[in-house]
C-alpha cells in the first residue's frame, strides 16, 4: 500500500462477517479515492490499547461495532449527538484527538428522507419498537427533526422510561400491551429490535391501524423485507429496511475519513443487497 494512502477500518468482535468492507469499497473505486478499509477483530481486553494507538497501526478512522460502541464514547471526544444516544460508532483523527459521532441517526432518518421526502413535515408523532442503543437513536433522530410526541414501546418498561428521562417530556414510554391501541392513526411505526430478523420470532402485529398514509421502517437487514415490512406492503404503505440504513450511516464517517461526500445509490444497494435473503 502507497504510504500516502489513507485507511480506515471496522472494529468489532467478532467483525468478520461485517458488510462495510464491501461498501466502503465500492465508494473508494467510485470516487477515485487513494483509500483502504479493513475489518480489525479486537477482543475487548486488547480494544483500549489499539484505539488509543489508532495512527500508529495506520488508519485515521473507524467504524465500531459490538461490542465496542460503549467503551469508544469512552475512550474518545464524542459530540453531542454520541453523548445524547451514550454511544459512538465512528471514529476519526482530528489533529492528534480521537473524536467520536454517531451516525445511526444519520442511517434512520436518511433512509426516511430517501423514501418519503419531506416526512417530518407531515408527522408530529410516531411509534418505536425498542428502547435498546438502536432505539435511542431512532428516538433522538426523530426529535431532531421535530416530532412532538414518541411512543416508545419495550418489553422491559424502565428501559423505555429512561428514554423519557434522557430526552424529555416528548418520549411518551409504553408496555408492549399498549401497543395496539398507540397503532391506532399512527403515522410512523419503526422497529428498533432484532424482532423479525433471521432466527427470530416475528412481530406479529396488526398494521391495519395504521394511518393510510403511514411509513413503517425496520433497521433489521437480513431478510431485507421483514414479515413486518411483508405486512406494511401489502396495505400500500412507504417502507425503509435496515439496509438502506446501513448505507445512509455510512456516509458520514466516509467523508470524515476520505474528504468526499458519497452518495447512496439505486447501483450501490443493489449490489450490497446481492447476497442477503430477500425473505424469510
Amino acid at each position: 500500500m502507497n504510504p500516502s494512502t489513507r485507511a480506515a477500518c471496522v472494529i468489532g468482535y467478532p467483525a468478520k462477517h461485517s458488510r462495510s468492507p464491501k461498501l466502503h469499497g465500492h465508494w473508494l473505486e467510485r470516487y477515485g479515492v487513494d483509500g483502504d478499509y479493513r475489518i480489525e477483530e479486537i477482543e475487548p481486553e486488547h480494544f483500549q490499547a489499539f484505539l488509543l494507538n489508532l495512527s500508529q497501526h495506520g488508519y485515521v478512522g473507524a467504524n465500531v461495532t459490538m461490542p465496542h460502541k460503549d467503551a469508544a464514547l469512552k475512550l474518545s471526544e464524542p459530540d453531542e449527538r454520541a453523548l445524547g444516544i451514550g454511544a459512538a460508532n465512528t471514529l476519526w483523527l482530528d489533529k492528534g484527538n480521537l473524536r467520536s459521532t454517531n451516525t445511526d441517526v444519520d442511517g434512520f432518518v436518511g433512509a426516511l428522507d430517501s423514501a418519503a421526502p419531506g416526512w417530518h413535515d407531515r408527522i408530529t408523532s410516531a411509534v418505536v419498537l425498542g428502547a435498546g442503543g438502536a432505539g435511542r437513536a431512532v428516538v433522538y433522530g426523530l426529535l431532531e427533526r421535530g416530532l412532538t410526541t414518541v411512543h416508545v414501546v419495550n418489553r422491559t418498561y424502565t428501559k423505555a422510561t429512561a428514554l423519557r428521562e434522557a430526552y424529555g417530556s416528548s418520549v411518551e414510554p409504553a408496555h408492549w400491551e399498549d401497543l395496539p391501541k398507540l397503532l391506532e392513526g399512527a403515522s410512523l411505526l419503526a422497529n428498533a429490535t432484532s424482532l423479525g430478523m433471521d432466527g427470530q420470532p416475528t412481530l406479529g402485529i396488526d398494521l391495519s391501524t395504521l394511518a393510510a398514509d403511514a411509513i413503517v421502517s425496520d433497521i433489521v437487514y437480513v431478510p431485507l423485507k421483514t414479515p413486518l415490512l411483508a405486512a406494511a406492503e401489502e396495505r400500500g404503505f412507504t417502507t425503509t429496511n435496515g439496509l438502506e440504513m446501513l448505507l445512509h450511516q455510512a456516509v458520514g464517517g466516509f467523508k470524515l475519513w476520505f474528504g468526499v461526500r458519497p452518495e447512496v445509490t439505486r447501483e450501490l444497494y443493489e449490489l450490497m443487497a446481492a447476497d442477503i435473503p430477500a425473505t424469510s
